[in-house]
């Protein structure tokens, strides 16, 4: 491996940050819900006041380098989710306070080249009229700040402001330090008047916020309706904390109710620690600062002194009270200008003095690591390491707080932050396990609906069909909340009259999946998988089982990049060339259901020269010969016409409408066009698109015909609209759109949308049944790449984009004029010369083949358009709405002002990214329509791609979800079915022409970059392994257990010298206390044959104080028996304290099927202890190679013993991975880098052959098979990955002692996993001119990261390698990147201080290669054109690179 490629293939998961602000919309904009006419029944249960849902701000969440954006959608009693199918499944929690559910939907999603430190929203202040909204301030590693803002017309958010203090002009800020404990971090003051980030320990940097309007108008109120302001920062000054005697700075905030911003900092005078606390303690203090930003000065107001030395967070109490809480591990202490208290959680807390007794709070709690959030003005929601909940309320009378009261509340989830959305939710973000988004309510008194809501909440898991119950409890941390303790909770002093009772209800409203922090994964067989699987649809047999979460939010992920699903049954069917399935009203008397559930009738599918008609009751059975169909030729496209009363069935000269087995009407397109005379007779149907009552015909002519439907009488007739009957432009594709439900979504867009508000056009259909149509659209692409929309019936244009094809980033109305468009004339004129590329790569054929336009269902939904070019690009856009300012009106005179009187002038489209999805060959000629929109499989809405790369687009919170299917190869055809038989199912036809009919397995969550199945395991995850033989995955868990301490004492106790631990100092109640101790055992885990929840099938239990540190499947030759026997191998350590000397044990298992006993699963075969913790494992040609501390020793298996053969004493300090290839030994060491050894069997002995010399923490290492080359891998604590290689003959190696480095590259998160895959072979190997080359033995890394993040190190070419480097060095240039980042810094080899000499830049990083899909197609060429290569190589070789990594 010379050079390589790193790709991400799953992006991180695990929440770090989250924050809450008006970001897309202002205070404001926020509409007051008119409370409904109370009834005066004395039964009515709602208290009179129910509590308002005020203005709701946006969510911004970031997880290592990902930053989205949602807004918070509430959900609320009163029908306010009408006709939104899937309301029903978000609404979990019951009622409280009028909402039925709250969910969250993403606005925008961006991949940082940068991972964000710490965010804050800086607010715009204002009340809740403001007009003005917030910015998002975002801090990187080492001191660079970005300041983002919400831009509508772009629909995403934009640099307002960069903050640099790197570089050699600001060496001196780090005090010759290189390496700091923390990046930088942020906070803001609540007025939103500057904010303060806190770089290199002890420089505070100020961003003083500009005052005021900002632009045109100084005045809030006289803005134009589209130009919204942001909060901005207008200049930046650094304050040296070291100047003013602060060495050890632990936080700051700024705090509420005073005139100018005042900072108050939490710092330690002089450090101390655990073992000194009686001698040195309550060393920290606090200094409130009043910052003037004009005069830049910075006066001490006031401080306190003597808090504990723990003390590690500040809390700013929001006004009226004012002040500062200081939370330490032990205790609260509350501190303003005038009062101060305190409250002493447990029994280490002490006052500075030891006279006076601090108040003790009821129970016994730690607060190290909590994250805090205020839900009112005097609460606040603490969240603990262990997860529970706590509330601490603030006793207060005016602005004096006269103490502090703190009561429990429910468990949930381990957090990495809380923030509050708004007046009723909170939000808590995780790293370690599910993020949830919870509604909260607090009634004064009893008078709540307490103990209604706790059933309701204790139900709502019971009372949903199992499937959805599964798919909703997929969070492990919701049925902790629902498990927890009681719901409401009371404060715990009810007889002081000032503390008002308070009661607090918690509904979990919505949550997202986290994968991370994958600490291991194994790679295993799936349960369906195919044994006669070949090539890319082979690797969907395979499933990723990874250790994720940690504590109670330990689970079991089951990851798959592919979709594979149920099968019912299958049917040969050769030669088939597409799928329909269609309703039929009458058909056994099925009215009575609802429309959702109806099943279908009839399955319509066409070989090549003739129809077939099945019947799809209760077995599907051939009616062929019963029905009026058109039978003689192929069908192009069947649906059902005038609300399923009629099915319209199409073939290439012809249409026929049926009503069940008979036709009421046939049509022919003959010569109905007599103008064109002798040529029209020709055309075919190519494609079709049916919306009720309208059928869209695309003509092999080149034209559109469009068949109307009389739903009065249940005919259609043909027209060719007048917009095309003298056209000569020819049509390469169309589609009709339909803009259902109640409010359609286009008409918002239009310039005279409150003349069509409010008018409901609503048809009376024959069954009596009011139906709101909604509008159609129709969506056209011309040959020479433009695209228009046209309203349906009347064809009056009222959209268009020119050059569609080229793939711009944003699609506006051509008849707006548009700053944002007009730069992009500009750059439109730059590439004249293009032309003479483009003949050259012959894109002047590049047309669109395919379009659809779809909106599902959802309140607040927005359509997609996607596009399919004929070279296989994929082209999706979203929809947004932006109301220009009115001074940008149209330029064209009068006579074409009835033109654009009621264009969609507001209609705007984003482009969404699609890099998941490996683009389809265009060569194999596919004809027919390749999208299938469905509403409903297994749950799921979205599309299907058909073709040779088929695809899964699903859509959750208007988010798009790519998931490729693998396990069939090319798909010719795919239609939804819904049967007795099968359930919201699906048919599809392979290209070998095998009919399936599938389910979707629905206990997985498809709302996740990759579907993931979780298994909770109620404790935490360390290592797994998989059982080939026996499909079982054995695993180390580990699970904290509260023992009394004079057993947890008598435990460390030394076996070899029998000495007891003293414990004159411990009191006897100290003695009888409880310590928690994590238990370890290892679990036998068996997948589920039926995909249902997991079964542990046995499990080894540990000695006390024993840690199982590794878990590994090995096959050890038996000296005896001579044969080769498959054994579980466990390392283990006890840990025992540091008077202990170390040992560990070797345990070796046998795995028998009992089906009988299952209980006797696995049993121990052999155990021996070792010195030393024995850390890792490996089987070696038939031996076993154990690591147990400093050495390493290899053992033969005699069937009974182990005997040692050879032994080594590397490594230095403690073996952390061990990989074996052939007769070679690669050892990581968790402080001295790696070492590089081979076995010789015949004078047995283990000899090193190189290390490498650097001190590197390691944190994985795996070998690299390119060809020939064997290289070695090692991921770092730095987060980066090195590849180094053995060469004795090269000069530098000192004779081969050392390693040199072949390659290093910055991941950007912790590296724990290195699996080495074989690499697929991909269409340009196949045909290359030397097959069978040295690709068949080239192997790729699947590395899994703490963030949740799954990547690959890829080998390539050396040549592919040039022009993707030199494409990625463009591409730094041509980008514009989020936030500024620079992709080239960030992926630089960091190394902390220590010395470096840099290495060879041999990897290039997809993650940037990537945008160049996304460019538009002039700069694509151009920027192909200055690397001296061609577009369709560059994106042959990105093709080539997500193929052969396909796996899963």
């Amino acid at each position: 491996m010379s050079y390589a490629a790193h790709k991400m293939m799953h992006w991180p998961t695990g929440i770090e940050n989250c924050a809450s602000g008006f970001i897309t919309h202002s205070r404001a904009d926020f509409v007051p819900r008119i409370p409904p006419i109370q009834t005066d029944d004395l039964e009515s249960d709602w208290p009179a006041a129910r509590r308002e849902i005020g203005p709701v701000p946006n969510l911004v969440v970031t997880a290592a380098n990902v930053l989205e954006l949602y807004v918070v959608r509430v959900q609320e009693q009163d029908g306010g989710a009408r006709g939104s199918r899937a309301s029903g499944e978000s609404k979990r929690g019951g009622l409280m306070d009028g909402v039925a559910g709250a969910s969250l939907e993403l606005v925008c999603h961006y991949r940082l080249h940068g991972n964000v430190m710490t965010m804050a929203v800086l607010s715009s202040g204002g009340g809740d009229g403001s007009k003005r909204r917030d910015a998002i301030i975002l801090t990187f590693e080492d001191a660079k700040i970005s300041v983002l803002e919400f831009d509508d017309s772009i629909h995403g958010l934009r640099t307002s402001s960069m903050h640099c203090f790197e570089g050699p002009e600001w060496l001196h800020l780090r005090r010759g330090r290189e390496s700091f404990a923390r990046g930088p971090s942020v906070k803001v003051d609540p007025q939103g008047r500057c904010g303060g980030v806190l770089v290199f320990d002890l420089q505070l940097i100020i961003l003083k916020a500009a005052q005021g309007g900002y632009g045109l108008v100084g005045d809030d109120d006289g803005f134009a309706s589209g130009a919204a302001i942001s909060s901005r920062v207008e200049s930046s000054y650094i304050i040296s904390l070291r100047d003013l005697d602060m060495k050890h700075i632990k936080d700051f905030t700024f705090v509420h109710g005073y005139i100018e911003p005042v900072l108050v900092i939490l710092h330690e005078r002089e450090l101390t620690w655990a073992g000194r606390v009686s001698w040195k303690h309550h060393t920290c203090m606090i200094s409130a600062l009043s910052i003037s930003t004009t005069l830049k000065q910075h006066p001490l107001i006031w401080s306190a002194i003597n808090l504990p030395h723990d003390a590690y967070k500040l809390l700013a109490v929001p006004s009226p009270i004012g002040g500062v809480l200081v939370i330490s591990a032990n205790s609260v202490h509350y501190h303003s200008q005038s009062a101060s208290c305190a409250l002493a959680l447990n029994s280490y807390a002490v006052s500075f003095d030891s006279s006076q007794e601090m108040p003790r709070s009821s129970f016994t709690v730690e607060l190290d690591a909590a994250n805090a959030s205020w839900l009112s003005n005097d609460v606040v929601l603490l969240s603990t390491k262990t997860g529970e909940l706590l509330l601490l309320t603030l006793v207060y009378d005016g602005r004096v707080v006269h103490r502090l009261d703190i009561s429990k509340s429910k468990a949930s989830v381990l957090t990495s932050g809380i923030a509050t959305v708004g007046n009723s939710l909170f939000f808590l973000g995780s790293r370690l396990g599910d993020s949830l988004l919870v509604q909260f309510t607090s009634g004064v008194g009893a008078s709540m609906l307490s103990a209604g809501l706790k059933d309701e909440v204790g139900d709502i898991e019971g009372d949903a069909p199992s499937a959805k119950r599964l798919r909703m409890s997929s969070s492990d941390a919701l049925q902790d909340m629902i498990s927890g303790e009681e719901l409401s909770l009371y404060g715990s002093a009810q007889n002081n009259a000032e503390s008002a009772q308070r009661s607090f209800s918690f509904a979990v409203r919505d949550s997202l999946v986290n994968v991370g922090p994958l600490k291991d994964f194994s790679y295993g067989l799936r349960i369906n998988a195919d044994a006669n699987a070949t090539g890319i649809a082979k690797q969907s047999n395979y499933e990723l089982v990874c250790c994720s979460g940690h504590g109670k939010n330990g689970s079991l992920c089951v990851l798959r990049q592919s979709i594979r699903p149920e099968m019912i049954t299958e049917v040969a069917l050769p030669g088939c060339k597409g799928i329909w399935t269609v309703y039929h009203k009458n058909a056994r008397g099925h009215n009575a259901e609802s429309s959702d559930d109806e099943y279908h009738a009839f399955l319509i599918i066409s070989l090549e020269a003739r129809t077939m008609v099945l019947e799809t009751a209760d077995h599907l059975s051939e009616v062929t010969d019963k029905v009026d169909y058109f039978l003689q030729g192929r069908t192009i496209a069947a649906g059902n016409l005038f609300g399923r009363r009629r099915v319209v069935q199409i073939y290439e000269r012809g249409a026929r409408i049926l009503e069940g087995y008979y036709m009421t009407q046939d049509l022919s397109f003959g010569a109905s066009n007599s103008e064109s005379g002798t040529g029209s007779e020709s055309a075919t149907v190519l494609s079709v698109s049916i919306v009720d009552p309208y059928v869209l015909l695309r003509m092999s002519d080149g034209g559109i015909r469009l068949l109307v439907g009389d739903p009065s009488l249940c005919t259609v007739s043909i027209s060719i609209p007048a917009a095309f009957e003298s056209s000569k432009k020819i049509v390469s594709a169309c589609t009709l759109y339909h803009d259902e439900g109640p409010e359609p979504w286009l008409r918002k867009t239009s310039t005279d949308a409150w003349l069509s508000t409010g008018i409901d056009e609503a048809i009376d259909g024959a069954d009596g049944v009011l139906h709101d149509q909604g509008d159609v659209y129709c969506v056209v692409c011309y040959e020479s790449g433009s695209l228009e929309i046209f309203d349906v019936p009347n064809f009056n244009c009222v959209f268009s984009v020119d050059k569609f094809v080229s793939g711009k980033a944003h699609l506006v109305d051509t008849f707006m004029r548009d700053p944002l468009i007009d730069s992009q004339k500009m750059i439109g004129q730059s590439t004249e010369e293009v032309s003479g590329l483009s003949r050259k790569e012959n894109i002047h054929n590049m047309r669109v083949v395919e379009l659809t336009m779809q909106r599902w269902s959802g309140q607040y939904s927005r359509p997609f358009l996607f596009g399919i070019l004929n070279d296989g690009m994929i082209f999706c856009y979203h929809a947004y709405l932006y109301e220009s300012p009115d001074n940008t009106k149209t330029e064209d005179s009068a006579s074409s002002q009835n033109a654009t009187a009621s264009r969609l002038r507001n209609l705007r489209f984003v482009r969404v990214p699609l890099d998941t999805y490996a683009r389809n060959d265009s060569s194999n000629g596919i004809s027919g329509q390749r999208i299938t929109v469905f509403n409903n499989i297994a749950g799921n809405q979205g599309l299907f791609l058909s073709g040779s790369r088929p695809a899964w687009f699903m859509v959750f919170r208007e988010r798009l979800r790519v998931h490729p299917q693998l396990c069939d190869g090319s798909i010719v055809a795919f239609t939804v079915l819904h049967n007795v038989n099968c359930n919201h199912g699906l048919i599809y036809v392979t290209s070998q022409g095998i009919m399936k009919i599938c389910q979707l397995p629905s206990i997985t969550s498809y709302d996740n970059y990759w579907p993931v199945q979780k298994i909770p395991l109620k404790g935490t995850p360390h290592q797994v392994t998989y059982f080939a033989e026996k499909n079982l995955y054995p695993l180390i868990v580990s699970v904290p257990v509260q023992k009394p301490l004079n057993q947890v004492l008598s435990s460390l106790v030394d076996q070899e010298f029998g000495h007891s631990v003293e414990n004159h100092n411990l009191s006897p109640e100290e003695l009888h206390r409880t310590y928690t101790v994590d238990e370890f055992e290892v679990r036998i885990m068996e997948p589920e044959k039926s995909g249902g929840p997991w079964q542990a099938r046995a499990t080894i239990p540990m000695q006390t104080s024993e840690n199982a540190l590794t878990v590994r499947v090995v096959t050890l030759f038996n000296t005896t028996t001579k044969e080769n026997e498959t054994l579980l191998a466990i390392g283990t350590a006890y840990v025992q304290g540091e008077d202990v000397a170390g040992r560990g044990r070797v345990l070796l298992f046998s795995a028998e099927n009992n089906a009988d006993n299952p209980q006797n699963l696995v049993s121990e075969v052999f155990s021996k202890e070792l010195k030393g913790a024995i850390s890792a494992l490996a089987s070696l040609q038939g031996h076993l190679l154990i690591a147990s501390g400093p050495k390493i020793i290899l053992h033969k298996w005699t069937g009974s013993d182990l005997t040692g053969v050879a032994f080594f004493d590397v490594p230095p300090l403690y073996v952390v991975s061990l990989n074996i290839v052939k007769n070679f030994i690669l050892l990581g060491d968790i402080h001295k880098s790696i070492y590089f050894l081979s076995w010789k069997e015949q004078g047995a002995q283990l000899s090193l052959l190189a290390k490498d010399f650097g001190n590197l923490d390691c944190f994985a290492t795996e070998f690299l098979i390119d060809g020939s080359t064997l290289s070695l891998a090692v991921a770092d604590e730095q987060k980066n990955i090195q590849i180094f290689y053995y060469a004795p003959k090269i000069s530098e190696s000192w004779k081969g002692q050392k390693l040199l480095t072949r390659a290093e590259f910055h991941v950007g998160a912790h590296v724990t996993k290195f699996l080495r895959l074989q690499m697929l072979s991909t269409l340009s190997d196949r045909t290359g001119k030397n097959p069978g080359s040295d690709k068949t033995n080239r192997f790729a890394l699947l590395f899994g990261t703490l963030d949740g993040s799954i990547g690959c190190i890829a080998p390539l070419e050396e040549l592919t390698f040039r022009r993707l480097q030199s494409l990625q060095n463009k591409l730094v240039d041509a980008v514009p990147h989020v936030a500024g980042l620079n992709p080239r810094s960030f992926r630089q080899f960091r190394s902390k201080g220590k010395a470096h000499r840099p290495g060879p830049d041999s990897i290039v990083d997809c993650e940037l290669l990537f945008h160049y899909e996304m460019l538009q197609l002039e700069e694509q060429l151009e920027i192909a054109q200055q690397i001296g290569t061609t577009r369709l190589q560059i994106l042959s070789n990105l093709d080539d690179l997500s193929l052969g990594t396909s796996f899963l």
